[in-house]
């Protein structure tokens, strides 16, 4: 059975000031997880995730070439 009803944004707002904290942060993951199923990415961001990702060796490497460079200026 589903109940349906009309209320104002402002009356909303009254509602979810009202909820204790624990009820409000159930409420804000589930809106949260429903804007994230909802959203569909961009396509720029497509194409940053498609890019490779750097390692920690990687980023080791960087730096010890950045600091090798620095030395040789």
């Amino acid at each position: 059975m589903q109940v349906q009803i009309d209320i104002g944004f402002s009356q909303l707002m009254q509602i979810v000031k009202a909820l204790p904290p624990t009820q409000l942060k159930q409420l804000r993951v589930a809106i949260d997880e429903e804007m994230q199923a909802e959203r569909t990415p961009t396509e720029e961001e497509k194409l940053l995730l498609a890019f490779p990702v750097a390692t920690e060796d990687d980023l080791r490497f960087i730096e010890e070439k950045r600091q090798h460079l620095n030395q040789w200026q």
